[in-house]
């Protein structure tokens, strides 16, 4: 009995123990749970946080890629044009109608006819069936069925009629769509013809809207801009192209971007200044000479013999806050000059140098160059032109020739001379008589000319209203001729801008370039020696 009884204590004992050692169990349990749903936590932090820094540097090296996708895009801008067609040509204008089809689907199929099954009641069956019970009602039912089944008949109808007239409109609006979109194509074409055609017979206007669609049609990267102005001389063949430029800000800042963990931080790596200022030039280089490129390649006729380009950025002048648009690259160059440039080989700044273009030494800060050809026609009045030199006799007088005749001589002295030249109509003129434009990369710009046909001497006061039309119209160099004064002579030296020529050295300009030996007129008296 007794070691039964202490049997029980010991269970007793045991289960008392367990059940004081049970909170301490579960308290390790607990902090067990807790450590490791800590552990876990960390391990998710720190996940999310490689996840995180990895996404950031994915995005880094992203922009990275963009950068010198963009700088790469730059520096084959002369490469793009070189392959491939020209960006448009007559043909590649036209326009052409491909026919559509019309989509009838919306109204081809009609919508299910009423079915008078789908409204007639149940007959009576069973034992009211044979009995006749309830057959009032039926017939009741069936009548008010009848005139449910008919309305809609009805509606079916009107939605069928509905239908195929909608579809009847889409197929003549389709059709008119069609014949009008043909006509269109027929009318834009026939244009296009008669551009052509006055483009061959080397109208201006037909060459330089050609031309304009040749250079809105090449296809830049974004942020370019695609200004331009064009204007041709039939008389000479050249055309003057005036294009926009990008600005500075097109090169990008950036080589690329890095993240920087601990600092969880994107961060810039600027481009060296030195190789911006390369990247730029290289720019404008590719920019001239792609679009020289396009003019004459565009042009199968060879109606253009020459392209005088001039490259202007527009920007705001950081000294006045104004916006100004500097030249930063000039160049003229032949059909012939230019046809023997293998442009995929060259170096674009040497090729440049070659063509004797005038480049901004320092383009990146936008430091202008004068253009080898600036001048505005809307200055002057011009009037046609006559051949004076074909109806001179072996020796003509210049003094007996009329005042016109002897401008438009003189106009054909700078031609020959090998400047281009207008002039002006008799009224209104300020004293001016023929207007010139030199191509020559020393002797460039504006040069106003007022012909003297005098038998005297010529006034100063002549050549002081020279000097203040000269000044008016903003022109590089002034020139008249006849016969001086001293007083003239030292005014021109003064003014620095005019140079006078008197009759013998007409006459010389005159048998050099015109072939002519002339008789300028009075010999002028001799001149004392100044005291």
């Amino acid at each position: 009995m007794a070691q039964r009884g202490s049997g029980r204590g010991s269970d007793y004992q045991r289960q008392q123990q367990a059940l004081r050692r049970a909170p301490e169990q579960q308290a390790r349990q607990a902090e067990r749970e807790r450590k490791a749903a800590e552990t876990a936590s960390k391990r998710q932090e720190r996940e999310r946080k490689a996840a995180y820094q990895e996404q950031q540097a994915e995005q880094a090296r992203v922009r990275t890629i963009g950068v010198e996708h963009e700088v790469e895009q730059l520096g084959q801008l002369l490469r793009d044009a070189l392959v491939g067609d020209p960006p448009t040509t007559f043909e590649r204008r036209r326009r052409t109608h491909t026919p559509r089809k019309l989509d009838e689907r919306p109204w081809s199929r009609p919508e299910p006819s009423p079915r008078w099954e789908e409204f007639a009641p149940p007959e009576p069956s069973g034992l009211a069936a044979v009995l006749g019970l309830g057959r009032k009602r039926y017939e009741a039912e069936v009548a008010d069925a009848r005139v449910r089944f008919g309305e809609a008949q009805e509606r079916h109808r009107r939605a069928e009629e509905k239908r195929l007239a909608t579809l009847e409109r889409k197929r003549a609006e389709h059709r008119q769509a069609e014949a009008q979109a043909v006509d269109e194509a027929a009318t834009f074409n026939g244009k296009l013809d008669e551009e052509r055609e006055a483009y061959r017979a080397g109208e201006p206007a037909a060459v330089e809207a050609h031309l304009g669609a040749v250079l809105d049609a090449s296809a830049y990267p974004v942020g370019f801009p695609r200004e331009h102005r064009i204007a041709f001389r039939p008389a000479t063949g050249d055309v003057l192209v005036e294009i926009h430029l990008p600005p500075e800000a097109i090169v990008p800042s950036a080589r690329g971007y890095r993240y920087v963990k601990n600092r969880d931080e994107t961060i810039v790596l600027p481009s060296p200044e030195k190789e911006r200022k390369e990247i730029y030039a290289s720019v404008l280089a590719q920019v001239a000479l792609r679009t020289v490129h396009e003019v004459l390649t565009s042009d199968p006729n060879r109606i253009v013999n020459g392209v005088i380009l001039n490259g202007h950025v527009r920007t705001i002048d950081r000294a006045t806050g104004q916006e100004v648009s500097p030249c930063l690259v000039t160049l003229s160059a032949s059909r012939e000059q230019f046809g023997k440039l293998r442009l995929s080989q060259v170096d674009t700044a040497q090729c440049l140098r070659g063509l004797n273009a005038l480049v901004s030494p320092n383009p990146y800060d936008l430091e202008p160059i004068r253009p080898i050809v600036e001048f505005d026609l809307s200055k002057y009045r011009l009037m046609d032109s006559m051949d004076v030199v074909a109806g001179l006799d072996s020796r003509p007088v210049l003094v007996k020739l009329t005042p016109t005749e002897f401008e438009h001589l003189i106009r054909q002295l700078f031609e020959a001379i090998g400047m281009e030249a207008w002039n002006t109509q008799a009224s209104k003129d300020e004293g001016v008589d023929a207007v010139a434009v030199s191509k020559d990369p020393v002797f460039n710009g504006e040069c106003i000319i007022q012909a003297k046909r005098y038998s005297k001497l010529v006034g100063v006061e002549s050549v002081q209203a020279l000097a203040g039309v000269v000044e008016h119209k903003r022109a590089a160099k002034g020139v008249t001729t006849s016969w001086f004064g001293r007083a003239s002579h030292d005014f021109a030296r003064q003014h620095g801008r005019l140079q006078l020529i008197e009759g013998p050295e007409l006459k010389y300009l005159i048998k050099e370039h015109l072939g002519k030996d002339v008789i300028p007129g009075p010999v002028p008296p001799k001149r004392r020696p100044s005291r």
